[in-house]
């Protein structure tokens, strides 16, 4: 039924019925919290999609009032603040996640991706990236953030080592953008074109 819910209104925010799809998820019957953030989560996430990431912000701060510490509220809020470029407000409740749940995996490599990818504080991304892999070695997306970190560091035949483990698991565009920077620089250009053109024709939206 909770999914059957959320991608009805899914469906209706993308046929431009935004105010119906969040009509949906509020009136929705749930059996608990969980239920309840979940709902919440993908309300927000359809005013992200449509340009009103303000209101999306105040509704996941709002519900962080009655759901205190709620892991995917924080998260949600992090994501959110980062695309709205409050990075001090993303910082704070991905470092609040590591306080309430320290093995949450995601917070560690969200906050050390960011960190990497504005190519500042890279020894402290470093070591929240390596708390990620430690929590989930085989996670591609963990393994991508650590190569880019590698990469920032400078060490670049470590970083494609890395990067191809990631791409090796999960053929994703952005690894392939990242692994195609490395080898660019290792002088190897028309491998790293060759595979930007493979990503790309994959999925040219990207």
């Amino acid at each position: 039924y909770l999914g059957a819910t959320l991608k009805r209104s899914q469906l209706l925010a993308r046929s431009g019925q935004l105010d119906a799809a969040r009509a949906a998820l509020n009136q929705a019957d749930v059996d608990s919290d969980d239920e309840r953030v979940k709902l919440i989560v993908g309300e927000a996430q359809l005013l992200r999609d449509s340009g009103r990431l303000d209101e999306a912000l105040r509704l996941i701060a709002d519900a962080l009032e009655v759901h205190k510490d709620n892991v995917d509220l924080l998260y949600e809020h992090a994501m959110l603040a980062e695309k709205a470029n409050q990075l001090d407000l993303m910082e704070r409740e991905l470092r609040r996640i590591i306080q309430v749940a320290p093995d949450n995996q995601h917070a560690y490599n969200a906050l050390g991706y960011s960190l990497a990818d504005r190519n500042v504080r890279l020894q402290e991304a470093y070591d929240l990236i390596r708390k990620a892999s430690d929590l989930a070695p085989e996670d591609p997306f963990i393994m991508d953030s650590l190569g880019w970190v590698e990469f920032r560091l400078g060490r670049y035949e470590q970083a494609e080592k890395t990067l191809r483990r990631a791409f090796g698991i999960k053929a994703d565009p952005v690894i392939a953008a990242h692994l195609g920077e490395v080898l660019w620089v290792l002088g190897r250009e028309d491998e790293a074109r060759q595979l930007w053109r493979d990503a790309n024709a994959k999925d040219p939206k990207n």
